[in-house]
């Protein structure tokens, strides 16, 4: 027997937690969650839900950046994950074929009829990074197309493919690649014209901004690159798994079948680590051509036992409960609820999105008073608005929500697809009265926007 115990560590050392973070990790991390006042103490966290010490409640709008796509700690899950432990499983050998990587990838594929074959790795990024690889070798050319403003990951080839230049700066030479606006299918068309672009990848929602893509824009795009003798590749890692109200939110465009789909977050069950790279016969067997290069992409972690139990967990339990369909009706009932708003506040100009994957969208007021305000904010850093109303939805109504990317007064909401009308009705009821307060000169509302611009300008 050692003398760890894990429980004992925690009751003795948690309290340390933010200087822990501040001496050894990302010592910005908990300076940016002190200076908006994120600098919460959860103790325990069940479906929806975190509670702090003093057992107060606080709703999950923002589920890991969609990691927690049933909620934390799922009961089905969670045996899933104990039954594989005890099965002492001889897992990761590296030589052998083990059961479950194939039983989760046959039923991730029935979700995708088009597709045959998966690769799996341990996250969003590493499912993007193979999507690359695979399109580059199996088309024999270099360049990648992607949209403005995307995000497909942090890891160089990902990055190569990352609409944000904050995201870049600093890290180049990155691969070939070139940018694309959303919808724009002419420039998409003369990139493909070159003749060297293995593919485009791209979100069906974005989701900075919580932009989807206009009307038939997947399906014309599909058909130009296929001219080209080019790959679609969808970026599913926060859209997948039921977060729009399908399964995969390219099906809702009729006729669009991607050569290649990642998908990751939600389908670790927010306990492993996984991601997933959905692809044709053709691709896999291009790649993997011969014996010699069995081995010329793979991921020490990849396919282990927890994280394949977990996944086909995940699957189970998306199904059993209907969490898919269930995703698109209270999903619909938030937006709608939201969007019933955009006319009784001038502040807020716009909500979108499909299924559990909705941005709120703040602009410039029309009014003299509120548009000397907004000013005052735009001038020392847009996106200080909607991190305005983020802070007293999580301080005054204990609400967790994030601002959906950097300079955008958008938020994002990407809640457990589990939540019902309950949530719906505390969430919005919150947000009216943040309205009102921003909308009613609001004093302490816009004392916290005061604060903001004086650090906005100091960090300049």
């Amino acid at each position: 027997m050692t003398g760890f115990d894990l429980t004992r560590l925690l009751a003795e050392r948690g309290a340390e937690r933010y200087d822990l973070h501040t001496r050894h990790l990302n010592h910005q991390l908990p300076r940016m969650l002190r200076t908006i006042g994120f600098d919460k103490v959860y103790e325990r966290a069940e479906g929806a839900y975190f509670w702090d010490a003093d057992g107060q409640d606080y709703l999950d709008m923002l589920a890991g950046f969609g990691v927690m796509g049933l909620g934390r700690h799922h009961p089905v899950v969670r045996q899933a994950l104990h039954d594989v432990l005890d099965a002492e499983l001889p897992d990761l050998t590296r030589f052998d074929c083990a059961p479950l990587p194939g039983l989760l990838a046959e039923k991730l594929l029935a979700h995708a009829p088009h597709l045959d074959r998966v690769f799996f790795g341990n996250s969003g990024t590493e499912a993007v990074e193979t999507a690359l690889k695979f399109a580059r070798y199996a088309t024999g050319r270099p360049r990648v197309l992607y949209c403005t403003h995307a995000f497909h990951g942090l890891t160089t080839g990902a990055l190569s493919v990352n609409g944000e230049n904050g995201f870049r700066d600093g890290f180049a030479p990155l691969l070939p690649d070139t940018a694309v606006e959303m919808g724009d299918l002419a420039a998409l068309e003369r990139e493909l014209k070159r003749g060297d672009v293995a593919g485009f990848v791209v979100e069906p929602i974005q989701g900075k901004g919580v932009h989807p893509t206009p009307p038939g824009f997947l399906r014309a795009a599909q058909e130009l690159l296929h001219r080209h003798k080019a790959l679609l590749i969808a970026d599913e890692v926060q859209t997948g798994l039921g977060r729009t109200g399908d399964f995969f939110a390219y099906q809702h465009e009729d006729g669009v079948e991607p050569d290649l789909v990642c998908v990751a977050k939600a389908l670790s069950g927010g306990y492993v680590p996984v991601g997933a790279t959905l692809g044709k016969d053709w691709i896999f067997k291009k790649v993997y051509s011969s014996m010699d290069r069995v081995l010329v992409h793979s991921a020490s972690f990849g396919a282990n036992a927890q994280a394949m139990a977990a996944g086909l967990a995940v699957l189970t339990v998306l199904e059993d409960e209907q969490l898919v369909a269930h995703a698109r009706h209270t999903g619909e009932l938030l937006r709608s609820r939201l969007a019933a708003l955009v006319g009784r506040y001038e502040l807020l100009h716009d909500v979108r999105g499909r299924g559990l994957m909705i941005g709120i969208e703040f602009g410039r007021p029309s009014s003299l008073g509120l548009r000397s305000r907004w000013t005052m904010l735009q001038a020392a850093r847009k996106g200080l608005f909607a991190q305005m109303v983020v802070v007293p939805l999580l301080q005054r109504h204990r609400i967790l929500t994030q601002v959906s990317g950097d300079h955008l007064e958008v938020i994002k909401l990407i809640p457990p697809l589990i939540i019902g009308e309950p949530e719906v009705d505390r969430f919005v009821e919150a947000f009216t009265a943040v309205m009102d307060d921003a909308h009613g000169g609001g004093g302490l509302l816009w004392d916290f926007g005061r604060t903001l611009v004086k650090q906005a300008v100091a960090h300049r």
